[in-house]
């Protein structure tokens, strides 16, 4: 694809920008900031992942991923501010979450150590993990809120912090996981994954091109259940004080 055939293709804009105008939705703004923001975000990435491919420096592959890391980390402290210590929270998740995978598919040899495998993988890995740490965020402040009054009641009948918060917690794992699992029930059925249309794109095998999918499939799912579980067992010690208290002005939300 040429950047003429990329210009052409900017009529996929236009048209919400002419409804957004016409109905009054008021998208017009948000929409060509979002397409400015991709368009120079990921032709930076392009060029700077074309300068990793060719030289295939291990420094240079760390960086992009500790570079991954400080995004997301960046973008899903927001939705856990009211959360002491949010932002060491999630870099050890997902810096866990990293050396897991990395670990099993280096160490058991079922992807090359070369760039073009570590960096696209470890980047769907950290993103997933992101957005399954902001889901899981914005329904533990909200649950905490919410019953507040339950989880006080149970301190003040003798239950400890892990006790009162239980149900909060399970809760608020469950459904951070839920859009994960769902969406893999009807994964080839309702649509064709990113990984695996981009493959058939190329010119790939279409079997490759599955097996590559359930792999990135498979890893997405460990992510899922992992980032909420680590994320969550970290962060609900921080909301009482040393006398099983419910710290109030932590559950205020932002």
């Amino acid at each position: 694809m040429s950047f003429l055939t990329l210009s052409i293709a900017l009529l996929f804009v236009i048209i919400p920008l002419v409804l957004s105008k016409a109905l009054n939705l008021g998208l017009e703004k948000d929409t060509a900031i979002a397409v400015v923001r991709s368009i120079i975000q990921l032709l930076a990435v392009g060029y700077v992942l074309q300068f990793v491919f060719n030289t295939e420096n291990i420094i240079y592959i760390l960086l992009m991923i500790l570079l991954m890391i400080g995004a997301a980390t960046q973008n899903a402290r927001k939705k856990g501010a009211s959360i002491p210590g949010i932002t060491w929270k999630l870099i050890v998740t997902f810096v866990f979450i990293e050396v897991l995978t990395q670990s099993i598919l280096l160490g058991l040899d079922i992807t090359p150590p070369t760039p073009q495998y570590v960096i696209p993988i470890s980047g769907m890995v950290i993103g997933n993990s992101m957005v399954l740490s902001i889901l899981f965020l914005n329904r533990f402040t909200s649950e905490i809120e919410t019953h507040q009054d339950e989880t006080e009641l149970i301190l003040s009948l003798g239950g400890t912090p892990k006790q009162a918060i239980h149900t909060q917690l399970i809760t608020s794992i469950q459904a951070s996981t839920i859009p994960t699992i769902e969406s893999q029930k009807t994964i080839g059925l309702v649509q064709l994954p990113g990984m695996m249309s981009g493959q058939i794109i190329a010119g790939a095998d279409p079997v490759q091109a599955v097996l590559f999918q359930l792999l990135i499939l498979f890893l997405l799912l460990t992510t899922a259940v992992i980032t909420s579980i680590i994320l969550g067992y970290l962060s609900y010690p921080t909301l009482f004080n040393q006398r099983m208290q419910l710290l109030k002005e932590n559950i205020q939300k932002e």
